[in-house]
């Protein structure tokens, strides 16, 4: 039999994310639209692929035997394309996580390769969207589980944290802060916390319990927010650079520092050539500014899974790459 494509992908999507809602989203389609392909293709297949009961949404057991290999056929369909139409053109990257300005890093491992063509995600979940529709054939940020199966992803950069807040901040004038000293503090997010993985986490981990939420509109905005009420205090890299602004001060954190992890996000078995010659890239750029540099008894990293990676020399990539 022959399986219509748009249906395949509209089952792995919905299998991926268990919500038909969500699943339609992704595809930008109507719920009735995607599970109306769903239906047909249980009526190709002649077997339900889906449990719709009370409980929610489940895989069937034809289902889950049927998922793996319909993700392979999307990515050889997305293979077959690729190799016809776009053996020339530039790796479209998405890069997320704005504020914490990640073309820095972009930038410099990409000055030796010229085919790039960047995007700008909104979020991890819309880069996963992108990445898996063949919108996108890499993205570059922080990575978070869980992941859908037919992404791997390789850590990059673990770069330092810095508390940057009001000069009228009682520990404003300290050469340096332990994450413990905020506990009185008040963190201020750009955007609802629950959003924000690696800030919810710190605050989880050191006990700061008040919180403020704003909007992200950029820097400048998010800056002149924080410094409204003196008690408030954010968290950036410490390479980002700030704007000149004679009202907040960056102070280093110890004891430990936090470490932002970046890491390069791709689609398993992609053949596009640039992409193996960014991860190169980024492996070398790495090892010749000490990214990776990791330990347990001075850092705090949330994710038990790259601190685990972080330990752990990662060698030169070959032609795939294991999930990590």
């Amino acid at each position: 039999m022959d399986l219509d494509l748009a249906q395949v992908r509209a089952f792995v999507l919905a299998a991926t994310e268990l919500h038909f809602g969500h699943a339609a989203e992704d595809l930008a389609i109507s719920q009735q639209a995607l599970s109306k392909r769903v239906a047909r293709l249980e009526s190709t297949l002649g077997r339900h692929l889906f449990d719709r009961g009370g409980q929610g949404v489940r895989l069937t057991e034809a289902g889950e035997r049927f998922l793996e290999p319909a993700r392979q056929a999307l990515a050889a369909a997305d293979r077959a394309v690729a190799a016809v139409l776009d053996a020339h053109r530039p790796l479209r990257i998405d890069v997320w996580g704005h504020l914490y300005a990640p073309m820095r890093t972009l930038a410099q491992v990409a000055i030796r390769e010229p085919r790039l063509e960047p995007g700008h995600g909104r979020d991890l979940s819309s880069v996963i969207a992108a990445l898996l529709h063949g919108d996108m054939d890499a993205a570059f940020g922080r990575v978070h589980a869980p992941l859908p199966a037919g992404l791997t992803h390789r850590l990059v950069r673990l770069e330092p944290v810095d508390v940057i807040f009001s000069t009228e901040h009682p520990l404003a004038h300290a050469p340096a802060i332990r994450p413990a000293q905020l506990r009185d503090s008040v963190l201020w997010t750009p955007g609802p916390l629950h959003r924000l993985d690696f800030l919810h986490r710190f605050a989880e981990a050191f006990g700061i319990h008040d919180r403020a939420e704003g909007t992200n509109l950029g820097l400048d905005h998010f800056l002149a927010d924080l410094v409204v009420d003196p008690r408030r205090f954010s968290l950036l890299p410490a390479d980002v650079p700030l704007p000149a602004h004679p009202a907040i001060r960056s102070v280093p954190l110890v004891g430990p520092t936090p470490l932002y992890a970046w890491s390069l996000l791709w689609r398993d078995n992609d053949g596009h050539l640039p992409l193996d010659i960014l991860v190169s890239a980024f492996v070398e750029e790495a090892e010749r500014n000490r990214w990776l540099e990791y330990d347990p008894l001075r850092d705090w990293l949330p994710e038990r899974q790259i601190r685990r990676m972080a330990s752990m020399p990662q060698p030169l990539p070959q032609r795939s790459f294991s999930p990590m």
